[in-house]
């Protein structure tokens, strides 16, 4: 069975744990406390049950906190992730710069491609903030960006949730299948 590690970071208050619990079909959380360190949500979508070999996959999501007061953890949080969903709230300008840190935290000192990585604006239930494209960094831009909405359409991010988590059972099953043609050879 292949498994699967993928951390969910950004900036605090971005709906991270929101997200993680609807995506993981988690227990809801009625009011806001920050995540203090991490919170690890083990699961299996019926969806993704199996691949192109009959093997199935289990996910951990990693549910990192977003106060920088964590960041010496940070390095034993990324060890051995093969994706990073970056949150951020749409309608949090400062976000927008902040999701450039977490990026390179995250992302550009792993060996990870940019299909390992999503970026997902979160939309808070009454937000105003309009959907289409955002004024990303360049480092960003060519980063797959999806609008969430759990009030408006919670089956479209669990959609695309679904394309990127078959993405990350792809590039680990390619990691397998590449390991186990160097020890044969």
């Amino acid at each position: 069975m292949l498994k699967a590690k993928i951390l969910f970071v950004g900036p605090c208050e971005s709906g991270k744990t929101v997200l993680a619990n609807f995506l993981t079909e988690s227990s809801d959380i009625a009011e806001y406390n920050p995540t203090q360190g991490v919170r690890i949500v083990e699961f299996e979508d019926p969806q993704l049950a199996s691949n192109s070999k009959g093997a199935g996959c289990e996910f951990e999501l990693w549910d990192c906190g977003g106060d920088t007061k964590f960041e010496a953890c940070w390095p034993a949080l990324m060890k051995d992730a093969q994706g990073v969903v970056i949150v951020f709230n749409a309608d949090v300008p400062s976000h927008l710069q902040e999701i450039e840190m977490w990026h390179s935290c995250f992302v550009q000192q792993q060996p990870l491609q940019d299909s390992q990585c999503l970026l997902i604006a979160h939309h808070k239930p009454g937000s105003a903030a309009q959907k289409g494209s955002l004024p990303l960094a360049p480092s960003l831009s060519k980063l797959k960006l999806v609008h969430s909405n759990l009030e408006e359409d919670p089956e479209g991010i669990r959609a695309e949730f679904i394309k990127y988590l078959k993405t990350i059972i792809s590039s680990v099953s390619e990691n397998r299948d590449r390991e186990e043609l160097s020890i044969i050879t």
